[in-house]
């Protein structure tokens, strides 16, 4: 009352009674507070139940080739929740406009203030087309690289030399296991995975792709691996979220359902597919 400036009740010794401003003031507070529930059962609903937009942020060669090929089992498993696939370009980096982001690391580490669960890691091999290596012939062994023509990441315009690992359990990146080549200048370089891949099956040249752009490939023979018991740097893949306070059930489920899909581990489960 003394905050309002107004009687709410009518007091005497024996009862009390609201005024009219009272009755009034008792209503409409009434009607806020069944409103206010009403909004914390939505926020509860939205926070148990899997349910409302999605947004996902995803390098465009995994969303092309890893991961539209899993979403209609996600999408049957949980019908309320409407997928956003957003896919600019390389993802270093969890960005807050997104519920999740699938990250891509090379041999930094991860930064930024984000939670992020390993899904795998993705190995770069060598692979050219079977009509190209008929034209050119096969590299027995790293030396025998030099001279063909080579379709590469654009990291490739900043790097002047080309450093392949042996590809054996346990290796140790010393002088037996490792070797470094002098960098060509490219017959084709882009940040478009997609495209370096479209031109290593239209016979352009040996590409250096990752695992899980090529798994579908090598498996139906439309590109071969070269020098099987060498890879290039090795991708890590991250499913990234902007924190873990009040995360949504919908959120939690998709980042599950990505660990469940790829592995949850540091292996690379399309290399033994390819080897």
């Amino acid at each position: 009352e003394q905050h309002l400036g107004a009687r709410l009740l009518n007091r005497s010794s024996r009862s009390l009674a609201l005024t009219d401003i009272g009755e009034a003031y008792l209503q409409r507070a009434t009607q806020i507070l069944a409103e206010l529930d009403d909004a914390d059962a939505l926020a509860g609903a939205a926070t148990s139940t899997p349910q409302g937009v999605l947004r996902v942020l995803c390098p465009p060669a995994f969303a092309a080739h890893q991961l539209a090929k899993h979403l209609p089992r996600f999408v049957q498993q949980y019908p309320q929740i409407h997928l956003e696939i957003a896919k600019p370009g390389p993802v270093a980096a969890a960005d807050d406009n997104f519920d999740v982001s699938i990250l891509s690391i090379g041999q930094q580490p991860l930064q930024g203030d984000f939670v992020a669960r390993p899904l795998a890691c993705s190995s770069f091999i060598i692979c050219g087309a079977p009509d190209y290596l008929a034209r050119r012939g096969t590299p027995q062994q790293p030396q025998d690289l030099i001279g063909h023509e080579g379709l590469l990441p654009a990291v490739s315009a900043v790097r002047r030399e080309l450093t392949l690992y042996r590809q054996t359990p346990l290796a140790e990146a010393d002088a037996t296991n490792m070797v470094t080549l002098p960098l060509p200048s490219p017959t084709l370089s882009t940040t478009q995975i997609d495209l370096i891949l479209a031109a290593a099956l239209a016979g352009m040249g040996l590409a250096g792709l990752p695992t899980f752009v090529t798994e579908q490939a090598l498996t139906d023979g439309r590109l071969q691996r070269v020098l099987p018991e060498w890879r290039g740097v090795t991708l890590s893949l991250y499913a990234a979220m902007p924190t873990r306070k009040n995360v949504p059930a919908r959120t939690r489920v998709f980042v599950d359902f990505l660990v469940e899909t790829f592995g949850g581990t540091r292996d690379d489960p399309w290399l033994a597919k390819v080897s």
